[in-house]
C-alpha cells in the first residue's frame, strides 16, 4: 500500500481511498470476509502471507491500513509479517498493540480511521510514534520521494466531493514512473512495480461501502455493500 486518503467528521461516515503499489506478478485476492478467525472483517488477501493491506470491521466501522516505510526495509526472521496489522487494528482498535510484538519487523504506518479518530502508528523498526489527527482530509504514503504526493493531490482531495470527485482524481492520473505520481509503474530487470488495486470506503457502524478496481485509472469499478 502507498497511497492513502482519509477524510472523517464525527458523526459522519469515515471516507478512504486507497491505491496499493505492488510487485505486478504477487497474487492477491478482491475484498472479501476471508478470515474465519475474524469474521466481522472485510479486506483484500494477499495470496503470499495471507495477511491484507486494508481491513473493515463491519460492526464497528472500523478501517485499518499498512503502508510499508523505507527505514527498514527487510524484516528479522521470525518476525510477524506487516499483513497482519490491519487484521489487528481493525478488530482491536488502538489496542491493537497489545496484540502483537512489532520487535523485528520491517519498518511501517498504520492508519486506524475511526468513526470517533483517525490515528497513526510509525514504526521505523526500533521505535513507534502515535499521532492522532484532528477531523479533514489526510493523506499519507509509503516515504521518502513518495511524500511529495501529499503537496500536489492532498489539496485536489480535500476540495473534492467523495466518491465520484475521487474517483475522477485517479482516473485523470494514467500510471507514470515517477515515485510523486498517484499512480505509479516501474520496470527494472524484468520485474514490475506499480498500483495493482484501488479501493474506496465509506464506513460507518453496521455498514460498509465497498468500490474497487485493478486498474483504477480506468476502471471498471466493482461495488460491495454489507449491512
Amino acid at each position: 500500500m502507498c497511497t492513502v486518503v482519509v477524510r472523517w467528521a464525527r458523526g459522519a461516515p469515515t471516507q478512504v481511498l486507497a491505491l496499493r503499489d505492488e510487485v505486478t506478478g504477487r497474487e492477491f485476492d478482491d475484498p472479501g470476509r476471508w478470515w474465519p478467525e475474524h469474521p466481522a472483517l472485510v479486506g483484500g488477501r494477499d495470496r503470499v502471507a495471507g495477511g491484507t493491506w486494508c481491513a473493515t470491521h463491519v460492526g464497528t466501522g472500523v478501517t485499518a491500513l499498512v503502508l510499508n516505510r523505507p527505514q527498514k526495509r527487510t524484516a528479522e526472521p521470525g518476525a510477524p509479517s506487516r499483513g497482519v496489522l490491519p487484521l489487528l487494528a481493525a478488530e482491536h482498535g488502538p489496542d491493537w498493540t497489545s496484540a502483537v510484538d512489532p520487535d523485528g519487523m520491517a519498518s511501517f504506518l498504520l492508519v486506524l480511521a475511526a468513526p470517533d479518530g483517525l490515528t497513526t502508528w510509525d514504526f521505523d523498526g526500533e521505535r513507534m510514534v502515535r499521532t492522532g489527527h484532528p477531523e479533514g482530509t489526510w493523506m499519507v504514503t509509503s516515504g521518502g520521494p513518495e511524500d511529495r504526493k501529499a503537496d500536489t493531490f492532498l489539496p485536489r482531495f480535500a476540495a473534492a466531493g467523495y466518491p465520484d470527485g475521487w474517483r475522477r482524481l485517479v482516473h485523470g492520473e494514467p500510471p507514470r514512473d515517477d515515485p510523486g505520481a498517484l499512480v505509479v509503474r516501474h520496470e527494472q530487470d524484468g520485474t514490475v512495480f506499480a498500483t495493482v488495486f484501488g479501493e474506496l470506503v465509506d464506513a460507518r457502524p453496521g455498514r460498509l461501502d465497498l468500490a474497487y478496481s485493478r486498474r483504477p485509472w480506468l476502471g471498471p469499478w466493482q461495488s460491495l455493500v454489507i449491512g
